[in-house]
């Protein structure tokens, strides 16, 4: 064999698809994507109509929902078949994990492949979570927990679905970074408030449920107070952002303080209202919505990609 042959046999690549070629299931991902942020806000949606009907005891243990077997048996109430059919919505949280993963792992990006897996892993946990609410009789602290999980999730799958496209740009720092950080930590800080908030009101979920104690007139008024640091610190970021020019940062305000403005407006409603399970039920997708919206905020200021 000559050199040149050698050469040329070196040089060639080889027969068949690239290794970073994605697969044929990586179609899927936008679609995984959406439905992991649908169902992750859907399912505290479905676990906030738990607790506001009262069924949160429904199935009085776990992992069984009664002493005799995984599903209400005889003439159980409406309460255990609501509280039952919550628990099924897990296994669709699982399908949707479960698809997300095998979609990601067709597009050979590592990337997202980490991301599915660390929110396929957030069910199994939160499915503990969910047991040890029960076994607790709806401790209203657990019960925090069981929602600010959810809320975690939807924020990861936020930040999958703005990976789609590639990789994120590089992150800019300055003032208008900074500020949408302090913005985002700050949503958290609402939400876990809103969660005590609630643990000291009338919903527990059941007749003989505990409360935590805690005076729910001071714990609404530091909500409000925490809430209007929070509208204070994005009405910031758009007038920083309008003073810099920064069409990115001004158009991801403007779509956040539409979002709060709508939920504040909710809450207010409710608390003025005495509560009713409607707006209260609404004001769970709120706050859903809420934290996928702010997610996608920061991550459109700290990333901004180029307009062409």
């Amino acid at each position: 064999m000559s050199l040149t042959d050698r050469t040329a046999r070196t040089d060639t690549p080889p027969a068949g698809p690239s290794r970073r070629e994605p697969g044929p299931l990586a179609r899927f991902l936008p679609l995984t994507a959406w439905a992991s942020i649908v169902a992750n806000i859907g399912i505290v949606v479905t676990g906030g109509a738990v607790r506001l009907t009262g069924s949160g005891l429904g199935c009085p243990t776990w992992p069984r929902c009664t002493d005799e077997g995984y599903t209400p048996h005889g003439a159980y109430s409406v309460h255990a078949a609501i509280e039952f059919g919550n628990r099924l919505l897990t296994f669709v949280l699982v399908a949707i994990a479960i698809a997300t993963v095998v979609a990601a792992w067709s597009s050979r990006r590592r990337d997202l492949r980490v991301l599915a897996i660390a929110m396929a892993l957030g069910i199994p946990f939160q499915a503990v979570i969910g047991g040890i609410t029960v076994l607790t009789d709806l401790n209203p602290w657990v019960v925090s927990l069981h929602l600010m999980l959810s809320m975690v999730i939807t924020a990861v799958a936020v930040l999958f679905l703005r990976l789609l496209p590639g990789p994120l740009p590089a992150p800019r720092g300055g003032p208008v970074t900074a500020l949408a950080w302090a913005t985002f930590a700050m949503a958290w800080v609402v939400l876990y408030v809103g969660t005590v908030v609630t643990g000291s009101g009338p919903h527990a979920g059941d007749a003989d449920a505990p409360r935590n104690g805690l005076d729910p007139l001071q714990l609404s008024q530091l909500h409000a107070d925490v809430v209007m640091l929070f509208i204070g610190l994005s009405i910031g970021l758009l007038a920083l952002a309008v003073l810099l020019g920064d069409g990115v940062a001004r158009r991801a305000a403007v779509v956040l303080l539409v979002v709060e403005v709508a939920q504040s407006a909710i809450g207010f409603v409710q608390y003025f209202t005495g509560l009713p399970e409607i707006l209260v039920g609404a004001h769970m997708l709120g706050a859903g919505v809420l934290i996928a919206v702010m997610t996608w905020a920061l991550l459109a200021v700290r990333h901004p990609v180029e307009r062409g």
